[in-house]
């Protein structure tokens, strides 16, 4: 199977460095009254900001005011913003010229978006692997669920089979790019291929991909891709779906208001055409920009990018199989390629209480629990033979360093081989360290 993403050119990128992001810097308290680095492995949740799109808000903010019809210099400038950033994500996801650009709040808007925009009667094919942003928008009799597949050749063949059997009319593939529990790639090529001649569009959950490979949406020759800012070192509120514009100005607005109208009166309501149709209401003019220079520093520096993950991540599996007990969660095999996302539960070992100690303890921020795909990490942890009900992840990004790194697998052999040297309490289901003595930010209330 090839890669579901086109891969990284042998060439010196424009800037030789990894992009920088807030809060290499930031340091956290811990239990024990001391205070180190923080290691943010928790990248796949929510991104740092860049620093090049905190400079990039700083510049826009003293100009900020409305879009689209102000008479004023500033509401021209943030309008030549807000409109601009179309092109910049249309050249980051490789769209057709075409293609239609709408700016929604994140993946899940975005997919929830394409959902109400699809023509009467279409029938969507759906993996059980999702993420809730991309498995639960689709409903009614015509919505078929795929079981997760066992190999990169299970998943081509079982959507071709689930295709054949859907009946007349308008089909929607729905392909995840890099799955949020493993950071496995997905087959997105083949699987494109499959739904086109089978006569379906296909959408491409990028939430999980965008951040760490580039995605080009004319050479997979898929036809829709949902993106978000948060995910893109952009935590700014902004999204987006990029696709064929077709469907979108056939369907009805996905809101009511000003914007997405042409001409109102008594008796009617005109509804424009184009990307506004859908983006009725005052726009997150500020988070559009941000999601923009995210998307253009990430493009002029990919080489470096996937270098360093690539790196890390090897690192980290290399670290994780010596933890004795540790089960990875894995959906096709140990060797599959895969973005720098990695999940697994300990033997005898309450994920919860490991993700507690790890920060209280540690300074460590990873995350646990069944990461909003409830179906693909229960079959995942009993695939692995894991008798656990949730899993930890760790995420790694453009704020990962080797110490980092390190660091977690020496404090998962000190929690495996002692335990948590706190003591800990389960409050509201989670597990939180007794009598925490941690200061919280002077800024908080």
């Amino acid at each position: 199977m090839t890669s579901a993403v086109v891969r990284i050119p042998k060439q010196s990128a424009v800037d030789s460095r990894v992009p920088a992001v807030a809060g290499n810097e930031l340091n956290v308290p811990l239990v024990t009254g001391e205070s180190v680095g923080y290691a943010n492995l928790d990248h796949g949740a929510s991104a740092p900001c860049l620093d090049s799109v905190r400079t990039a808000v700083d510049q826009l903010l003293p100009w900020y005011a409305s879009v689209h019809r102000g008479a004023g210099f500033a509401s021209q400038v943030c309008t030549r913003v807000y409109e601009g950033a179309r092109d910049v994500l249309r050249d980051f996801v490789g769209a057709r010229r075409t293609d239609s650009v709408v700016f929604t709040r994140n993946t899940t808007d975005a997919l929830n978006l394409l959902a109400g925009a699809l023509p009467r009667g279409t029938s969507v094919v759906v993996f059980d692997t999702e993420h809730h942003a991309a498995l639960l928008p689709w409903t009614g009799p015509r919505v078929r669920r795929i079981e997760a597949p066992a190999t990169p050749a299970d998943a081509v063949a079982a959507l071709d089979a689930a295709l054949a059997e859907c009946p007349e009319g308008p089909r929607l593939a729905v392909i995840t790019g890099a799955s949020n529990v493993t950071g496995e790639l997905w087959p997105v090529a083949e699987l494109a291929r499959v739904a086109r001649r089978r006569g379906a569009r296909t959408v491409l959950d990028a939430a999980q991909l965008a951040p760490h490979r580039p995605v080009r949406i004319a050479e997979l020759d898929i036809d829709y891709v949902a993106i978000s800012g948060h995910k893109l070192y952009a935590p700014f509120g902004a999204g987006a779906l990029i696709g064929r514009a077709d469907w979108l100005n056939a369907a009805d607005p996905y809101l009511a208001g000003g914007g997405a109208t042409r001409k109102v009166n008594e008796r009617a309501v005109s509804w424009n055409t184009g990307e506004e149709r859908h983006e009725a209401g005052s726009p997150n003019t500020v988070g559009v920009h941000a999601l923009a220079k995210a998307c253009e520093t990430l493009s002029v520096n990919w080489v470096n990018v996937v270098e360093h993950e690539e790196a890390l991540l090897r690192r980290l599996r290399a670290g994780l199989r010596e933890v004795p007990g540790l089960r990875e969660l894995c959906l096709f095999d140990a060797d599959h390629e895969r973005v720098g996302v990695v999940s697994f539960s300990i033997d005898g070992q309450d994920p919860g209480l490991i993700a507690a100690a790890l920060s209280a303890e540690h300074g460590i921020g990873v995350r646990d629990g069944l990461f909003c795909a409830h179906l693909a990490t229960k079959h995942l942890l009993s695939r692995a033979g894991s008798d656990a009900e949730r899993a930890v992840r760790v995420s790694i990004g453009l704020g990962t360093t080797a110490e980092h790194v390190d660091r977690l697998v020496n404090a998962l052999h000190e929690l495996v081989a002692e335990g948590p040297a706190w003591r800990y309490e389960l409050v509201d289901g989670r597990w939180t360290p007794s009598d925490d003595p941690r200061p919280l930010p002077d800024f908080l209330p």
